[in-house]
Formats: structure tokens, C-alpha cells, sequence
């Protein structure tokens, strides 16, 4: 897992900048979090974060309720 956050964090968040993405979700399952960033200025930006089992409402997608204990795996 780290492996894959370093390459979204250090290879993609700047692709994604460079395009103009307006918002980007890094979640990460093993620590049940959710890390929400906008856009601005050619800057991320943390918009919010959230973890555990919470109903979220998150950008770009405030309308929505999402129940975030759906993402996770129940252990065993």
C-alpha cells in the first residue's frame, strides 16, 4: 500500500494538477480515510477528511450522503 500512495501522491497528484483535475480522492483502505483535495491555483488544496465508518458528504459530490462503512472490508 505504500508503495501505491507514494505514486499517487508524488507521480500523479502533479499530472493531475498539470490537467486541471478540479478535485482528487485519495483513499486508503488499511487506515479507513478518506482525503479530500481541490484545486486551486495550480495548488492542492485539503478540502476535508474523513475516516472510519462516518456518512460523508464530500466535494465535489456534496449532494450525495455516503456511507463510507460500505468501503471498508469487515475483518474476519
Amino acid at each position: 500500500m505504500l508503495c501505491t500512495a507514494r505514486l499517487d501522491r508524488v507521480r500523479k497528484m502533479p499530472i493531475y494538477a498539470r490537467e486541471r483535475v478540479s478535485h482528487l480522492w485519495l483513499i486508503h483502505p488499511g487506515l479507513q480515510t478518506l482525503e479530500v483535495y481541490r484545486l486551486e491555483n495550480q495548488h492542492w488544496i485539503v478540502a476535508s477528511s474523513h475516516v472510519g465508518t462516518d456518512s460523508i458528504r464530500a466535494e465535489p459530490f456534496e449532494a450525495a450522503e455516503l456511507d463510507m462503512s460500505r468501503w471498508w472490508l469487515e475483518e474476519a
